[in-house]
């Protein structure tokens, strides 16, 4: 499962053996885990969907020429 650290944790804490990641940054960790740290509130799950409310990339009319 891919998540999306949404807090920073103390000095030296460490997720899967390696210092936590910043918040932002993307990690890959087994599902139940990614789930936990979901419901937890300090990660978010990264999906493929754009995000509600983003920008749609659609190609609009037709041709100019």
């Amino acid at each position: 499962m891919r998540i999306r650290i949404t807090q920073q944790q103390p000095e030296g804490a460490l997720l899967n053996g390696e210092p936590w990641p910043a918040e932002g940054d993307e990690a890959e960790v087994p599902t139940a885990q990614g789930a936990h740290l979901v419901a937890s509130g300090v990660a978010e799950e990264v999906t493929d969907e754009p995000s509600k409310g983003g920008r749609k990339s659609r190609a609009r009319g037709g041709d100019s020429g």
